[in-house]
């Protein structure tokens, strides 16, 4: 038989991988099958590029032929130095020239769509909108509903949307049907929110809990006390402890955001973070009574 450069025939480097050399292959089978191509030499060409593939996809098959001397293409092969234990490549060529390009796509894998029956097209769904939206922790934590302005064919418009409680920063919320309208009828297309918050002048978020800084005066954290402190949802009285040091965390539990990986309605925690301030300037009556405290104390805040 005549000698055929399989490479060359697939445009392919003779170090090519399975992957380039069934991808080589797949387009010369679409440019030159003689369903498609009647150009001169397309079916020679084709028939090549079968051949090839039918040769180098097989690794005992191509490890044979790379044992021929490398020639021209039209000279007689001559054969390995090793013996081709009973491979003949002029016989190993897939009948692909007899199948009509639809069976030869289906075979190595792919539809041929073009040929495929079109279904009459139906009405068609509004188009979806993505937006941003800045909450306030407070808005987040209650729901609420805003007045937004959203992209729109040809400009934009303004809706009204309602915010479900306890949405997070960075979370992607959809509202049905509050997009681009259908024009035969179809469902109106959705709208996707991506949640940020604003800072809070008074409230620090570590997932799902809250903390802000509460300052004591030196007696409430000495002798107790109860203070007003705010939360997301209005005022409280927390109840400090005797004995309370700066630093100390107080909690007031389920006073944080709502819990988006806990039980369902679970609220994370708030924590009033403590520091005890005293007065920068001291009356000759408060002076002494600091002065019998300190006779008095036996307290040491540095301890050996």
């Amino acid at each position: 038989m005549n000698y055929v450069d399989y490479y060359a025939a697939l445009s392919v480097p003779r170090d090519a991988d399975l992957a380039a050399i069934k991808k080589a292959y797949r387009a010369l089978a679409r440019q030159h099958h003689p369903d498609v191509s009647k150009k001169p030499g397309s079916e020679e060409k084709f028939k090549n590029a079968a051949l090839a593939y039918a040769t180098l996809k097989d690794p005992e098959k191509r490890a044979l032929y790379d044992q021929l001397e490398r020639q021209n293409d039209g000279a007689t092969m001559a054969p390995p130095a090793r013996g081709f234990s009973g491979f003949d490549f002029g016989r190993e060529m897939p009948d692909f020239a007899g199948m009509d390009l639809s069976d030869l796509l289906h075979a190595m894998g792919r539809e041929q769509h073009a040929k495929a029956p079109r279904r009459p097209p139906g009405p068609q769904r509004g188009r979806d909108r993505e937006s941003a939206v800045t909450l306030t922790l407070e808005q987040a934590a209650q729901g609420c509903t805003l007045a937004l302005v959203i992209p729109a064919t040809g400009g934009t418009r303004e809706i009204e949307v309602q915010i479900p409680p306890g949405v997070h920063a960075g979370q992607r919320v959809r509202l049905r049907g509050q997009a681009d309208p259908s024009a035969g009828g179809a469902a109106a297309g959705d709208l996707y929110l991506h949640v940020q918050w604003e800072p809070h002048p008074h409230f620090r978020v570590d997932g799902d809990d809250l903390y802000f800084d509460l300052t004591l005066a030196p007696w409430e954290a000495a002798l107790g006390a109860e203070v007003s402190v705010e939360t997301l949802s209005g005022a409280v009285l927390l109840t400090v402890p005797a004995g309370t040091s700066t630093g100390r965390h107080l909690r007031l539990r389920g006073r944080g955001m709502a819990s988006g990986t806990k039980a369902a309605k679970a609220h994370g925690d708030m924590y009033a973070v403590v520091s005890i301030a005293v007065s920068p300037t001291t009356s000759a009556a408060e002076r002494q009574l600091w002065e019998q405290l300190a006779q008095q104390s036996h307290f040491d805040p540095r301890p050996a």
